[in-house]
């Protein structure tokens, strides 16, 4: 009987968050060990399909580095990246197209649905959605790759409206037709700014930001966005971490509300993240 009771607590606990949150509308960047480990991703989209189902509006942004990384190599192409950027001439970017917009898209979308959830897979193409420049860093052309000038969200709000999850891969055009390969995290940003969602959740390969990267114990669990740009000048955070923090930042400055950055290997983080007190990840807020 207790053990009864105590899940009957868990639900009391959410329900402040539930009627708080209905009818919110949340992009879900979607990556990492979730979209390869069977078992991680069954939690995700179950925890995807609750929220629908209590009155969140989600919206899917995925990646897919490995995946494409294992196409290139089944056939036989080389890899090669510039300041953490892939290197996408013609022949790779079929191959990214392939499996992003063809594959892994459609398996997520399908698996929204297989819960009883409307969901529909979409590139970043269809509808002009992602509309995009070529990206010079560091004044370098490598090649295919994209940044996004503007999000075109008609398609988007139009799904959402009828009661469907839409499933983005950021995949982009630019004016003249040209398919571009685009960070997901950017594309997650940007689509985050233009339908005006009130949280972006990343799901990564690590806990949050930590005070010592060393120290999981560490977790920073809610921090201003004028302090995680002091973190970043401070070297507290550093490496692979800075991206990410850069792009909470640019979400908030965008006008989402609040950017969270989830370890997406823990079983159904998303939900004790967004419907507990104090979390499992770390929230960047205004500030």
């Amino acid at each position: 009987m207790q053990a009864y009771i105590e899940k009957a607590k868990i639900l009391v606990e959410a329900l402040p968050y539930i009627k708080m949150f209905n009818g919110i509308t949340v992009v879900i960047k979607y990556g990492g060990s979730a979209l390869i480990d069977q078992n991680i991703k069954k939690s995700l989209i179950e925890d995807i399909a609750l929220m629908k189902f209590v009155g969140f509006k989600p919206v899917v942004v995925h990646g897919g580095g490995p995946e494409i990384n294992f196409m290139l190599g089944r056939l036989g192409l080389k890899s090669s990246f510039v300041d953490g950027m892939r290197v996408t001439d013609g022949e790779t970017m079929e191959v990214v197209e392939m499996v992003l917009s063809g594959k892994l898209n459609k398996e997520i979308a399908t698996d929204l649905s297989m819960h009883g959830i409307l969901s529909a897979g979409v590139s970043g193409k269809d509808g002009r959605t992602l509309q995009v420049e070529k990206l010079m860093p560091s004044g370098k052309d490598i090649g295919l790759v994209g940044k996004v000038k503007k999000v075109d969200g008609t398609l988007l709000r139009t799904l959402i409206n009828n009661d469907f999850v839409p499933v983005v891969s950021p995949v982009g055009l630019d004016v003249e037709g040209a398919g571009y390969n685009v960070n997901a995290d950017a594309a997650a940003v940007a689509i985050a700014g233009a339908l005006n969602a009130e949280k972006l959740v990343f799901l990564t390969d690590v806990e949050g930001i930590l005070q010592d990267r060393k120290d999981s114990s560490s977790l920073i669990s809610r921090v201003k966005a004028s302090r995680l740009i002091q973190l970043i000048e401070e070297g507290v955070v550093s490496g692979g971490m800075i991206p990410k923090s850069e792009s909470c930042i640019a979400a908030v400055e965008a006008g989402v509300q609040h950017v969270h950055i989830l370890d997406g290997r823990v079983e159904h983080s998303l939900l004790l993240e967004i419907f507990t007190r104090d979390g499992v990840g770390t929230m960047v807020e205004k500030g």
